[in-house]
């Protein structure tokens, strides 16, 4: 059993206006993903359907080499039909722009987003970059050029 855990420092400024938001955390000891909290000044309603981009008061300088992924949260996907039109979304490393999380609404019914209210999740992750080596041929699979479907699963 691997009981090291594995830590980076992320730069985190909380915006103008914002300091009563929480800033992402775990919930839980082994949570893989921080909670993002709203920092909506006034509740927003998201009709059936249709996206808001939820501002969660906060930037955040993600290190080199690594990405923050916002995901959605699997209570409200499942309680209310809340999920994220772009899951996961990638923050780079060279954005410093205050974190927004578009939700959509596939529930039947109007959602109402209130401050503080937990509405993502965050995973930071490192990124390898990948660089391309052209060639002829490819090395062969069982699988081969079978695409979608194509397991039977």
């Amino acid at each position: 059993m691997q009981t090291d855990t594995n830590t980076i420092t992320v730069p985190v400024m909380r915006l103008p206006g914002n300091t009563d938001v929480p800033l992402p955390d775990y919930q839980s000891k082994h949570a893989a993903g921080m909670d993002l909290h709203a920092a909506v000044e006034d509740p927003v309603i998201i009709p059936p359907g249709e996206i808001r981009l939820i501002p969660c008061g906060f930037a955040m300088a993600v290190p080199i080499g690594y990405e923050a992924q916002v995901r959605p949260r699997s209570g409200i996907a499942t309680k209310f039909g809340i999920s994220m039109p772009n899951a996961p979304g990638t923050i780079d490393a060279d954005y410093r722009g205050q974190v927004m999380v578009p939700l959509i609404n596939h529930g039947p019914a109007p959602f109402e987003v209130t401050r503080h209210m937990r509405i993502a999740q965050l995973i930071i992750k490192p990124v390898p970059r990948a660089q391309w080596q052209e060639v002829t041929e490819l090395p062969p699979t069982d699988r081969g050029e079978g695409g979608f479907g194509h397991t039977g699963r």
